[in-house]
């Protein structure tokens, strides 16, 4: 089962299960619209794969399966910048 994560990992935005805002990575991890192409640049800096909208969840769903309610909040360091300048041009199914 898909983790609804609530919040954006990198700057904490309220991403709720019918956000159009949300994309993830194969791992799960959660991040807004505007960290993954303006900070990110569709680079995870967790497992350094690239995001795809989150689905959303149907309502009748969400009652049987519900959204998580645990925030991660890991903000980008410096450090991502050098993963970033080794993989942003190398498509995600190639890195």
């Amino acid at each position: 089962m898909l983790q609804l994560k609530p919040s954006c990992e990198n700057c904490k935005k309220m991403l709720p299960p019918e956000s159009n805002e949300a994309f993830i990575c194969s791992y799960e991890c959660t991040f807004c619209k505007t960290c993954v192409t303006e900070i990110l640049n569709n680079v995870c800096p967790n497992c350094s794969g690239g995001f795809q909208k989150r689905p959303i969840r149907p309502l009748k769903e969400l009652v049987k399966n519900p959204a998580s309610k645990a925030i991660i909040y890991k903000p980008i360091k410096e450090s991502f910048n050098q993963l970033k300048k080794e993989v942003g041009s190398i498509p995600p199914r190639l890195r």
